[in-house]
């Protein structure tokens, strides 16, 4: 039940958690911090956050929530569990010494970076401040990747992108947990601004 007693609570906590955890997991790869036996558990990690992620998609769309239903649905989908099963499969990939031609992850992430640029104006207009900070530093982080791994730009460039997913790894903790802890005080104890854009 919702803080009110109806109908379905709001459920972008959940998901804004699941995607802060995949963030800090995208530094640690992106960054080069995990070596490559820390892929396929890197894998099972994103699998658990399309989990949640697909649940607060539906349920978000169930309440009428149009961009936050749509943003978690396809964040599930491509980068929890695409991006999961593609770990995993890495992992094998490597370890066996199978032929692997990843090129299409740059084409995939400049797809994913065209879907995310185009949900910024709405959490700009519609969100609180840390949300529409937060496609800010998607807006910037995917696109480097992208570049990266179409070989446009140098590898060293993928630094940044990890940078950003550290930024944007605090900035849904905090949208989560201002949405937690202001609904059960009834009042606002974390700060969580307007959308930027009036």
């Amino acid at each position: 039940m919702s803080e009110n007693g109806h109908g379905w609570a709001n459920p972008a906590p959940a998901g804004l958690f699941a995607l802060a955890i995949a963030d800090i997991c995208f530094y640690a790869a992106l960054s080069g911090k995990i070596a490559l036996g820390g892929l396929a558990l890197l894998g099972l990690w994103m699998l658990g956050g399309f989990v949640v992620q697909v649940i607060v998609g539906i349920v978000e769309l169930k309440n009428g929530e149009l961009a936050g239903g749509n943003v978690f649905t396809i964040f599930a989908c491509f980068f929890m569990f695409t991006g999961g099963l593609e770990f995993i499969f890495k992992y094998f990939a490597l370890m066996n010494k199978w032929p692997l031609d990843a090129l299409i992850d740059g084409y995939a992430w400049l797809g994913l970076s065209f879907i995310v640029i185009a949900f910024t104006p709405s959490y700009l207009k519609k969100s609180v401040l840390p949300m529409g900070l937060l496609f800010i530093a998607f807006d910037v982080a995917l696109p480097i990747i992208a570049l990266c791994d179409l070989g446009i730009i140098g590898h060293s460039y993928i630094i940044y992108a990890a940078y950003l997913c550290i930024v944007g790894a605090f900035l849904a903790t905090w949208t989560a947990a201002g949405i937690l802890v202001n609904t059960a005080c009834g009042k606002s104890v974390i700060p969580l601004p307007g959308p930027m854009l009036k």
